[in-house]
């Protein structure tokens, strides 16, 4: 079997079609379950420092990427002077190890909060297990293949917009390294996850989600609970 196939050329098309069809399902049937699902109540401080660090670092980690689709010629044309490519790339690389710190503290927070450990399922221990190994992967190949910045737009940007278009170029990918592959092929299931888990929520007003407050949470307690009885 040609692994390269599998993995960058029947893989994507699976996860797409499995993340458009679930997700579409989800949100006519099943609208009030997409929810990040917050645990808040059952512990605060450990998700304040696990979730601003990972949603800020991750999302923005994702903008980057896109911009490299969209606007590979801008990137390119930014990153002709050289300082301005070693800012890029240690903005990029500082903004994945924020994300990494952040995610890190969400695990530890989810295995050893009894409370919080109760209401985990296996779901969110594979969507975090995912997430780290994209993060971890994402960075070791930050810092052992630099400038990626500069290579994505030559490599990874005509190879998805290949896949978008129905004619993969899987000779872009094939000669890369095992960790750049692992990143992808992660980045592939993660996708086809998605539908499945709490992280559908991205999907719903993600602009939103990262200026509003990080969780409005109500405590609604009748009035007559806390009085006295009269016998």
């Amino acid at each position: 079997m040609n692994w390269n196939i599998l993995f960058f050329v029947i893989l994507p098309y699976v996860a797409l079609t499995v993340c458009i069809v679930a997700g579409i399902y989800r949100a006519i049937y099943r609208p009030f379950t997409i929810s990040s699902m917050s645990s808040q109540l059952l512990e605060r401080k450990k998700l304040f420092w696990g979730s601003i660090p990972f949603h800020y670092g991750i999302v923005l980690v994702l903008l980057g990427h896109l911009f490299a689709l969209f606007l590979p010629r801008q990137l390119r044309l930014w990153n002709s002077a050289p300082i301005r490519l070693y800012l890029l790339e240690a903005t990029g690389l500082a903004l994945g190890l924020w994300a990494l710190a952040g995610l890190a503290v969400l695990l530890w927070r989810r295995l050893s909060e009894r409370r919080v450990r109760v209401v985990t399922t296996p779901m969110d221990l594979v969507l975090l297990l995912l997430l780290l190994v994209s993060v971890i992967t994402g960075v070791l190949t930050a810092t052992v293949y630099r400038f990626g910045s500069s290579w994505f737009t030559t490599v990874f940007t005509p190879y998805l917009w290949s896949v978008l278009t129905f004619r993969p170029l899987v000779s872009l990918v094939a000669p890369l390294p095992w960790v750049i592959k692992l990143h992808v092929v992660n980045f592939f299931v993660l996708l086809a996850v998605l539908p499945f888990s709490r992280l559908i929520h991205i999907a719903v007003y993600p602009i939103g989600y990262l200026v509003r407050p990080w969780q409005i949470v109500l405590w609604n307690r009748r009035a007559d609970v806390d009085k006295p009885s009269s016998h």
